[in-house]
């Protein structure tokens, strides 16, 4: 079997031997066995929501750990059927998805309302749904970017959906907007007893400057970890940090010296340590996205679960990485990231 290490190749002592020295580790809640009742427990969650976050902490091969593996396909909306499925045409269908988060041993599988209500009576009770109750419709000419309703908080509960997921846009034009029916939506979602997972990205023209891309700095993606915890989003997930100084760069909002002197350095694990502070120092549980499918994607997977493990995240949210190849090779990904989580010496940095 190959390990993590091997996987990781000339990287592995940079990444499983690093000790952030930025946020002590002491401060974050980490997550473990007892998250629901440690964490959760304490906030103003009904049983019914507790119940639900449990249930995707207690489903398949991380069950138990504190630490999530989520296959996301809402792709089919986000960036057309036809770009996400081509590769294999069997996604058309939505049992073909389900099927694979099953068979990945996967804590639950997030989708479009479509796709979980086509075969919600055969697998609702097998695998927690995740259901996404908001998307960017790229159909519309000219090309244009907002988080829009597809479906509603009511539809995901009836299909027995444990959880609602959602999107806001946070520095768009319209952000103002998709924050307050996102924000609604999760009061409604937890009034049903379902948990609420928001997919906290940053949009706007603006974030690039000098030819730099600020979208994931980590200082810029963080506040909106941050704004995504107040919206009472009870697990957050972003994009990985790719670098720093967002706020600077730009000349616009507010920040602070010591984010940059004392609260984060330049290895990735202290940068994405800083985004699990945003997120009420790991409160609201934090998971980073795989990405899109490249070259590396094994390798790449492996690194951002060692990287969000060590800074204190909750899981991974592997998508396009795994459907977008062979079955058995998408599911060879899927578990190469869970061994890490599933690895007692992989620790907080």
């Amino acid at each position: 079997m190959t390990t993590t290490a091997e996987r990781l190749g000339d990287k592995a002592a940079y990444y499983l031997e690093h000790t952030c020295e930025t946020i002590p580790k002491e401060q974050i809640y980490a997550p473990g066995p007892d998250m629901v009742a440690r964490v959760y427990q304490a906030t103003d969650r009904s049983p019914a929501v507790l119940r639900n976050l449990q249930s995707l902490f207690g489903h398949g091969r991380l069950a138990g750990t504190g630490y999530l593996s989520i296959l996301p396909v809402d792709q089919g909306i986000e960036h057309s059927a036809g770009a996400s499925f081509a590769k294999n045409p069997a996604y058309f269908d939505p049992k073909a998805i389900v099927d694979l988060a099953l068979e990945a041993d996967c804590s639950a599988v997030a989708s479009t309302l479509g796709v979980l209500g086509a075969v919600a009576r055969d697998y609702a009770h097998r695998i927690p749904f995740i259901a996404k109750i908001n998307h960017n419709e790229l159909l519309t000419y000219p090309e244009t970017y907002d988080q829009i309703m597809f479906g509603s908080v009511e539809k995901a509960w009836q299909m027995g959906a444990a959880a609602v997921g959602a999107t806001v846009y946070f520095g768009s034009e319209h952000s103002g907007r998709q924050i307050q029916e996102v924000t609604e939506a999760f009061e409604r979602a937890h009034e049903l007893g379902m948990a609420t997972i928001l997919w906290a990205y940053l949009r706007n023209p603006g974030f690039k400057k000098d030819g730099e891309d600020y979208h994931t700095s980590t200082d810029l993606s963080s506040q909106a970890v941050h704004l995504s915890a107040s919206m009472g989003a009870d697990i957050v997930k972003q994009k990985l940090p790719t670098n720093n100084g967002g706020y600077t760069a730009i000349g616009y909002g507010k920040t602070d010296e010591r984010v940059y002197s004392e609260l984060t350095s330049e290895h990735p694990i202290d940068l994405t340590r800083y985004m699990v502070a945003n997120s009420y120092m790991g409160r609201a549980g934090l998971i980073n996205s795989g990405g899109g499918s490249a070259a590396r994607d094994l390798e790449e997977a492996v690194e951002t679960a060692v990287i969000n493990k060590r800074a204190g995240g909750m899981g991974l949210i592997l998508g396009r990485k795994a459907f977008q190849r062979p079955r058995s090779e998408g599911i060879e990904l899927i578990r190469a990231v869970q061994d890490v989580y599933a690895d007692s010496e992989i620790t907080l940095a």
